[in-house]
């Protein structure tokens, strides 16, 4: 099973200098994104930034992941 801690470290790898809090039970998960290279860019870029990130992960391991993305002049 997959924790929020492997989802966070995923993401964290993938978007250099990322800020990322994940929460969930296993099959849902909800996380928080903040990120300065998300500057200038849509919603949805920003999505695919952090499906890219995770890869494969989002079709086999990953059922459901909400997420806010932010950068850092958002909060």
């Amino acid at each position: 099973m997959i924790a929020p801690q492997d989802i966070q470290n995923w993401i964290s790898l993938g978007l250099e200098n990322s800020e990322v809090t994940v929460d969930g039970d296993g099959q849902h998960f909800e996380a928080i994104i903040i990120c300065p290279d998300f500057e200038g860019k849509s919603l949805i870029q920003r999505h695919k930034m952090v499906y890219s990130a995770l890869g494969d992960k989002m079709k086999s391991e990953i059922h459901a992941l909400s997420m806010k993305t932010l950068t850092p002049a958002e909060l």
